[in-house]
């Protein structure tokens, strides 16, 4: 599948099956998330793989959006790995470089035939208690990945993107 066709076709799944997702997929999923690009090479990103049935249950505790998904992608910024901008206090790029290590697991897994939903309703310091991460470590986002159940489709509106003509200013 060509890159195009990846972007086109991929959607957030929120209904997941019961079939496991194998190690060698999992681990080509997280080598993309090792590659994927961050400010300075700092790589601030900790990845954490859910997949015990108390990791889920605990997870479940504090986000209601797990989709039945048998392993979940949490991904945090280590603030004192992440890099700030000399130039002003108000740019870190942790949330940043975490995002774009998602976004290259979220195409990975699809390209595998694996599914998965970016999920960023939660409170990071409840899911941060709830699984004793150091202080330094922001939750940024959790990923629910595996198999779309039978028949799974887009949620309504997945196509509605708005146009170029609606995003794109050329100055």
């Amino acid at each position: 599948m060509n890159f195009s066709d990846l972007v086109k076709s991929r959607y957030s799944v929120r209904s997941f099956s019961d079939k496991k997702v194998e190690n060698e997929k999992l681990e080509i999923i997280l080598e993309a998330a090792r590659l994927a690009p961050t400010a300075c090479n700092n790589q601030p990103q900790k990845i954490y793989v859910l997949q015990s049935e108390s990791a889920i249950e605990k997870l479940k505790k504090v986000s209601k959006f797990v989709f039945g998904a048998k392993t979940v992608i949490m991904i945090t910024a280590d603030r004192n790995k992440e890099w700030k901008s000399p130039l002003t206090d108000k740019y870190h790029t942790g949330e940043i470089d975490c995002s774009i290590v998602c976004t290259h697991m979220m195409l990975q897994a699809w390209e595998l035939g694996i599914g998965s939903c970016w999920v960023g309703y939660f409170d990071p310091d409840l899911v941060s208690r709830a699984f004793n991460l150091p202080e330094n470590e922001q939750v940024i986002a959790l990923l629910p990945i595996g198999y779309p159940v039978d028949g799974c489709k887009p949620a309504n509106g997945h196509y509605a993107s708005k146009t170029l003509d609606e995003i794109v200013s050329y100055l």
